[in-house]
């Protein structure tokens, strides 16, 4: 004769360590870095970091064309003291030179907005090497603007420009970045939109564990 098969124990009667035997039994190890984070591994990342610090910064030859373009000129007047060539302002109570500062720092906010708002759309996923990509490209575009604004504005030798020009004919001054920190600008504006768009609109993390299932950490049935 044979014995009689005992029933199982209740769930809430199971021994507490099976609790934490169920969820390993059910879970499975991702395979790869974007299958655990939802996103590209580091190297992935450093090297689209590096292409949109790149396309950002080329970016700044297009400013400094708008930057010569729009930023107003200075007069500048020549003329013959001793036999010798100098050149005065021609408004000595203009704001010419404020104007050429003003410029470049509203065009660096702008192009900042405008490179941090494609920069997200491309890639809404972020991360800290697209952000310092963003930083890195708007201060090398700002640099590369101020280059080209200067090559393509007056010439820098105001005397021989003046000595060209003829004794009290106004010319227009060299463009010239008074304010350095005007260089600012474009990477600043661009962290700060970046990063509030990413806070509003980017992709949040996953959880960091799988959902537990009907019973609760002490296989106790979870309310």
């Amino acid at each position: 004769m044979t014995a009689p098969l005992t029933p199982p124990p209740p769930p809430h009667e199971q021994p507490p360590h099976a609790a934490w035997q169920s969820p390993a039994a059910g879970y499975k190890a991702p395979a790869s870095h974007e299958a655990a984070y939802g996103g590209p591994g580091m190297a992935t990342e450093v090297r689209e970091a590096v292409v949109v610090a790149l396309a950002v910064a080329l970016g700044g030859v297009l400013l400094g064309v708008l930057w010569w373009w729009l930023a107003p000129h200075v007069p500048l007047v020549g003329d013959v003291v001793d036999k010798s060539w100098v050149v005065y302002l021609g408004d000595t109570e203009g704001e010419q030179a404020i104007g050429v500062d003003g410029t470049f720092t509203l065009l660096g906010l702008a192009f900042g907005l405008v490179s941090a708002l494609v920069v997200f759309l491309v890639r809404r996923r972020g991360g800290v090497p697209l952000v310092v990509a963003l930083g890195v490209g708007g201060l090398l575009g700002s640099l590369l603007a101020w280059r080209v604004g200067i090559w393509l504005g007056p010439a820098q030798d105001v005397i021989a420009h003046a000595k060209s020009v003829g004794k009290g004919v106004t010319f227009s001054a060299p463009l010239k970045l008074s304010a350095k920190g005007a260089w600012l600008a474009w990477p600043f504006g661009a962290l700060v939109v970046h990063l509030g768009l990413t806070a509003l609109f980017g992709p949040r993390d996953p959880e960091p564990y799988p959902p537990q299932g009907p019973y609760g950490p002490h296989g106790a049935p979870s309310v």
